[in-house]
């Protein structure tokens, strides 16, 4: 069987994540409220609307199946099994038939409602998930922090599934 074309994107984009919050969970809790002009706020917050928001994707592309989370008082700890669960969401969504013109609709709780296409909401969730990894990273390094290497050859690499051939020069 041939595996879904978006499954490395989407692992990575579990993995970057899992990875992130694995690499502060050692920090101090004012460092997790440190920010940086440009991004969207504290490492917690942003970590928080990292994964709610993929969880929000995952329940506007399943009809509802994925059960809703309340990020807002998770620590990292919740944070990192949501975003493994939601690893687990992924999977199975990316193993469907999806038709990626297919109108999703997204209700919100103000009771508004987003229509957009299946592909663009994946495209979407990866976007996203990637933006604010970066901003946490640049919060991180103001700290004088090393931020973890998350990038997708990172990940190729620790999967097993790069190969670099020297030159033979």
């Amino acid at each position: 069987m041939i595996r879904p074309l978006l499954q490395d994107a989407f692992a990575h984009h579990v993995w970057a994540t899992e990875r992130l919050i694995d690499s502060c969970l050692g920090l101090a809790p004012e460092h997790l409220e440190a920010t940086a002009p440009g991004t969207f706020g504290s490492i917690i917050a942003t970590l928080r609307h990292l994964v709610g928001a993929d969880a929000s994707y995952l329940i506007a592309l399943t009809g509802g199946h994925r059960p809703p989370v309340e990020e807002e008082e998770m620590g990292l700890v919740a944070l990192r099994e949501v975003t493994s669960a939601n690893g687990g969401w992924w999977v199975a969504l990316l193993a469907a038939d999806l038709d990626p013109d297919a109108i999703v609709v997204r209700h919100r709780p103000d009771g508004s409602q987003s229509h957009a296409p299946a592909g663009i909401r994946l495209a979407q969730a990866l976007h996203h998930g990637s933006d604010h990894r970066s901003q946490v990273c640049t919060i991180l390094t103001t700290l004088g922090v090393e931020p973890p290497a998350i990038d997708v050859w990172d990940f190729a690499d620790e999967q097993g599934r790069l190969r670099e051939v020297p030159s033979e020069n």
